[in-house]
């Protein structure tokens, strides 16, 4: 159990930029701070993914809650409007606790109170409860929703134009916006509705402000729920965007088993057990299709290239089969001209298919399934035949100039497009042209080629093992010939024409870091060592070098800045999975301890932002601040996949030396 106590609390500074998210499946959720305290636009009580696992909007964004106590009244909650937080309800918050939930404990007078948060897997519904722990006397609470009923990248409006109707009836509440296609639906398990309809307005997300982004927001407040509580009294309220038919209880209780199995395989510590329970939240069910991957939250929808990345230690590390299995099926029926898509849309519209790498990544993840699993009849029969269409369209080129080069090499780009994960773009400047021959992209090329062959020789495929071992026996030969850079000691980040682009940068890792590796261990070794040296940070590896003219040290500030230092010094915490692969290769011998390092080095950052998760980015320069997505699925993904190797390396050596 992740724990955060009163001194902390009281740390308003830093309390209120730690934040914890609960997601429901569907790439809905529940979020905000540890004081309830809504710094972004994101943040809501219920977000919900009217079109799985897209098309999400802020419907509840937040309940402030009231104590009447001996006939005063103590206001528990906390926001931020123009020059003052207001109510100061963090004072009374005593503790918080990210175990299976988030919980809040409250103390006031003689009143001690629990109130936890679920968002419940599989639906548009979030469950609040909230406990008596300890009160001398009777006490009545006030439970006021703030709907707001709009698209989460937006900001609502007080409009007097607005109308809503509410009718309530034996604790089942519906209210409807007019011209909002949704009908807010809650239940509350005791008590009565006093109506008391009004907007509340200059809400303040200051997080905005930081990002040079509206940040005021009006909010509609119905009326309150009011409950008489004793000491051991529980109630629940529950908000949906469909009808609440089960009892609320029931829907708590079963959330709270599904997640108790989750982690009865794991590890038995509570970093394992904080880790699973954050993969589980990216593994959504896509519409009218099967399994998908959110690649982070709170905006991202489903990423071709990070589902591939994060996949296996999102579902194989955690031994859920049955939903890599359902991912890769998603994504290869998406298959259109030997692609994969990049990303499916916010709103629901059609794929798009701008990226060179997510279907490369798409070889390692089934290699990696069928290794974990040996699903002969999947891979053989959806799969390989698949494998064998994408290698045709890119040997005869497909979108974006995407082809085979005379060296055996795959070439990618045009003008003003981002393939590669170095993707900003910024107007027409592409902040980090990789146009050419990328180094990651011809060992991911490479890896697909050994992959397929391997494949066609367990399914007997002789003439398409041939030919897939020759072309990668070429491409073997082309790789050092083309990218070492023998005078620096590492490899070019990408070659086009007569131009070599010697850019510091990690992604000459995945040479040595892939399953099939294409440098000897000695150039190995000089490229960890040189990575170790110049990218290496406690929390990820530096997207570009520090000695470099190009970069960044701070990301920061509005879109432009931001998208400048994305990939130009930015640390990025999901390549210390391919950092430890790499050392594994060049230190066989010590890669226990130095990857041991990693770990020691990257766990506090579990308490510091995006609380039992992880980040997607951080600053360059130290202290490395956390910043972007507070919990990314590939950062979270592979550091679960370092842990599990760590483990089975241990295993073995265990056995190895007659330990049992």
């Amino acid at each position: 159990m992740l724990t955060i106590n009163k001194e902390m609390i009281d740390d308003f500074s830093k309390s209120s930029k730690l934040k914890w998210i609960d997601a429901n499946g569907l790439g809905g959720y529940a979020s905000s701070t540890v004081l309830g305290l809504n710094t972004r636009r994101y943040h809501g009580l219920l977000v919900a993914a009217l079109n799985p696992p897209v098309e999400r909007e802020v419907i509840v964004s937040k309940i402030d809650e009231t104590l009447i106590i001996k006939n005063k009244a103590y206001e528990i909650s906390t926001n931020q409007f123009p020059g003052k937080v207001h109510p100061e309800g963090y004072k009374y918050l005593i503790e918080f606790n990210k175990n299976l939930f988030p919980e809040f404990i409250y103390q006031v007078c003689k009143v001690k109170l629990k109130k936890t948060i679920a968002a419940i897997n599989g639906c548009n519904k979030t469950v609040v409860i909230y406990e008596v722990l300890d009160s001398e006397n009777e006490f009545q609470i006030h439970l006021s929703p703030f709907v707001a009923m709009r698209d989460f990248h937006s900001l609502r409006k007080a409009d007097s134009t607005i109308r809503s109707e509410y009718t309530f009836h034996d604790g089942m509440f519906e209210l409807k916006f007019n011209g909002h296609p949704k009908t807010l639906y809650a239940n509350i398990s005791n008590g009565d509705f006093v109506s008391q309809q009004d907007w509340y307005y200059n809400f303040e997300y200051l997080e905005e402000l930081d990002r040079g982004l509206d940040f005021r927001e009006d909010l509609f407040k119905p009326g309150y729920f009011k409950v008489n509580l004793n000491k051991g009294d529980k109630i629940v309220i529950t908000f949906s965007t469909d009808p609440i038919t089960k009892d609320c209880f029931t829907l708590f209780n079963n959330e709270k088993l599904r997640r108790e199995k989750l982690i009865e395989n794991c590890a038995d510590d509570e970093v394992s057990k904080s880790l699973t329970l954050a993969a589980d939240q990216f593994i959504v069910k896509r519409k009218a299709m099967n399994k998908t991957i959110i690649a982070g939250y709170h905006w991202f929808s489903d990423w071709g290239r990070d589902t591939m990345i994060a996949l296996p230690g999102l579902t194989l590390s955690t031994n859920r089969f049955n939903d890599a299995l359902g991912v890769l099926e998603t994504f290869a029926n998406s298959l259109d001209r030997g692609m994969i898509p990049n990303r499916f849309p916010d709103r629901g519209e059609a794929p798009e298919y701008n990226t060179v790498d997510a279907t490369l990544w798409f070889f390692i993840a089934v290699k990696k399934y069928f290794d974990a699993t040996n699903d002969f009849y999947f891979v053989r029969e959806t799969i390989y035949p698949r494998f064998k269409k994408i290698l045709e369209w890119h040997e005869k080129g497909t979108r974006h100039n995407i082809h085979e080069d005379y060296d055996g090499l795959l070439y990618a780009g045009e003008p003003g497009v981002q393939l590669t994960w170095m993707d900003a773009k910024i107007g027409d400047w592409v902040v980090t042209p990789r146009q050419g021959k990328a180094v990651e992209i011809n060992a991911l090329w490479y890896n697909a080629l050994m992959i397929a062959a391997y494949l066609a020789d367990i399914f007997n495929d002789k003439e398409c093992n041939a030919l897939y071992k020759q072309k990668a026996d070429k491409i073997y030969k082309s790789f050092s010939e083309t990218f070492w850079n023998e005078e620096a000691g590492y490899l070019y980040d990408y070659v086009d024409g007569d131009y070599s682009d010697s850019s510091f940068r990690p992604n000459q890792l995945y040479a040595v870091s892939l399953p099939y590796k294409l440098l000897d261990g000695n150039k190995a070794k000089l490229i960890v060592d040189k990575v170790y040296e110049k990218l290496y940070t406690p929390f990820g590896l530096r997207s570009l070098s520090s000695d470099d003219k190009n970069y960044k040290p701070i990301y920061a500030g509005n879109q432009y800045s931001r998208d400048a230092a994305y990939h130009q010094g930015t640390v990025w915490s999901f390549l210390l999975g391919s950092f430890a692969d790499a050392i594994e290769y060049a230190y066989p011998d010590e890669n226990e301890i130095r990857i041991k390092k990693i770990i020691e080095e990257f766990l506090p950052h579990l308490s510091t932002a995006g609380l039992g998760t992880v980040s997607e980015i951080f600053d360059g320069d130290y202290p490395h601040n956390p910043k972007g997505c507070i919990s990314q699925a590939w950062s979270v993904a592979e550091f679960i996949r370092i842990l599990r190797n760590m483990i089975d390396l241990l295993e073995k050596m265990l056995k190895d030396n007659n330990f049992s």
